[in-house]
């Protein structure tokens, strides 16, 4: 397993991190988010968004819908499995048909959902430090994700 923590002390630490991931990701990816509620899993999607060209007011959580999708240089679907019961519902939805193709998908809630995504994942955990301040741990086990924790690791 390979790690990368990063610490954010504001809003605008959160999108530059955000960012610099959105930076490194190919389609195909699968970013698992795990995180309290309140810890800013959707502002982090916003950042990759942005790095895609989507404007950050188009993303927004999808805890009703579930699953939002958005068109930027690369396709990326927003899963939120918050509301979800059980892996089974995950995969009546279809939202397991989506990871690995043309898009990159961001999964809030991936923890809910985790044995049935691909291995090669990047889990990236978010730890609330205090009312603004985050930490972001990224880790990754084989494949695509170490490959993007290694690029993350590696100085500017």
């Amino acid at each position: 397993m390979v790690e990368y923590t990063a610490t954010s002390s504001s809003l605008a630490d959160t999108r530059t991190i955000g960012r610099r991931i959105g930076e490194l990701l190919q389609p195909g990816d699968v970013i698992a988010l795990i995180g309290p509620l309140g810890a800013g899993k959707t502002h982090f999607v916003q950042a990759i968004g942005e790095s895609f060209g989507i404007a950050r007011e188009e993303i927004n959580s999808p805890t009703f819908v579930l699953i939002q999708e958005y068109d930027g240089r690369v396709p990326i679907c927003h899963i939120d499995a918050y509301r979800l019961a059980d892996v089974d519902e995950f995969l009546e939805l279809g939202a397991d048909e989506l990871l690995g193709g043309d898009a990159i998908c961001l999964i809030e809630w991936a923890d809910r959902v985790a044995d049935v995504l691909p291995k090669d994942q990047i889990i990236v955990e978010i730890r609330v430090i205090d009312e603004t301040s985050r930490q972001f741990q990224v880790r990754a086990e084989s494949g695509r994700g170490l490959e993007l924790v290694n690029q993350l690791a590696s100085p500017l």
